[in-house]
């Protein structure tokens, strides 16, 4: 098979160098096996570039621990202070800015820089927040970060913060859990449409899910969600939210964590990649052809061992034409779509 290039929805990539001892420049342009994506490896497997999320974790995080969104009674983790949530941002993203200037990868704010990128043969990063609690209420962080490349906010991680509330990973559950947007949320949806920055509705709750709906003027995007109908966890979108999306002409990206793909929601690493061209099956079914796309999670979750790291997406992409898709269409899920939809969202 003929390489086919794509572009991941989601990674916390940056998250996996803030928390690495050594040089991260080095580690992520040299080789970094601890993590999911490096240079040298999303060369290798044909990715062209992603969304690079910044996820403030919880404080004690920073020591190691491990970040979970819920207690096994499935409640939420508390808040996150501002101070603390700007370090770890700001940390993120000052690592993207050291890979950009040592030349690993190019910060991309427009679907242009991506192709000019791509021309060159170079990782082309769009700077992702995966939770707004890095930006005050008067969102003087929000012009920081947007001049230093900012171009996508995901409103919530699975946690309530200023702005918004998320889903706690309950299996089965829906996402019918907390209140909608505060109105600091719904300002900071309109100056993200004013500016061309794009709004992630995963890890959203379904009341601010409806209230995003209704208030952005953008198509509505997921970047790393799967079908509720095959795999009911609560962090999974159900038939309405996919409607929804269906009729605003966005689009959602295939999440391949293992407890978001299985039906029966075990994270378990021995899951085939199957499932996933279920989910895929099951988003075309629902958006159509232009509205799926990838949104791994790579160095965020558990993936499949079928999987392991990036150099396993070529995988996915020849299940989907063993399948029976079309070379062109898995073009498109593995790039197209979302350079669409990039340049429909920001610019």
């Amino acid at each position: 098979m003929t390489q086919i290039p794509f572009f991941d929805g989601h990674n916390d990539t940056l998250l996996k160098l803030l928390e690495a001892e050594g040089d991260k420049t080095r580690l992520f342009i040299e080789g970094m096996p601890a993590a999911d994506i490096d240079l040298p490896r999303a060369k290798a497997a044909g990715m062209v570039g992603g969304f690079f999320a910044m996820f403030p974790p919880p404080a004690k995080s920073s020591a190691g621990g491990a970040v979970s969104a819920s207690d096994s009674k499935g409640t939420l983790p508390p808040e996150l202070g501002l101070a603390d949530a700007q370090a770890s941002t700001l940390g993120m993203a000052a690592i993207l800015l050291q890979l950009e200037r040592a030349g690993g990868l190019t910060i991309c704010r427009s679907a242009a820089d991506i192709r000019a990128a791509t021309v060159r043969n170079t990782l082309a990063a769009v700077m992702h927040i995966e939770g707004a609690e890095a930006i005050d209420t008067d969102f003087y962080a929000l012009d920081v970060l947007y001049a230093a490349g900012l171009r996508s906010i995901g409103l919530v991680w699975s946690r309530a913060n200023a702005y918004a509330t998320g889903v706690p990973f309950r299996f089965p559950s829906d996402a019918e859990i907390g209140p909608g947007l505060s109105d600091a949320g719904k300002a900071l949806v309109r100056e993200c449409n004013r500016r061309g920055v794009m709004i992630d509705l995963s890890h959203l709750n379904a009341a601010g899910f409806r209230d995003v709906a209704a208030l952005s003027d953008k198509p509505l995007v997921a970047t790393h969600s799967n079908v509720h109908a095959i795999c009911a966890s609560s962090r999974n979108l159900v038939d309405w939210q996919l409607a929804a999306i269906a009729e605003s002409r966005g689009l959602v990206g295939v999440n391949y964590a293992a407890g978001f793909l299985r039906p029966d929601g075990q994270w378990q690493k021995d899951t085939d990649l199957e499932v996933i061209v279920r989910h895929v099956d099951a988003l075309i079914t629902a958006l159509g052809e232009d509205g799926v796309a990838l949104g791994s999670d790579f160095d965020g979750a558990m993936v499949p061992a079928a999987m392991g790291d990036v150099t396993g997406v070529p995988k996915l992409l020849q299940a989907l034409l063993d399948k029976g898709y079309g070379e062109a269409l898995v073009r498109k899920i593995a790039l197209g779509n979302w350079l669409a939809m990039i340049e429909r969202t920001i610019g």
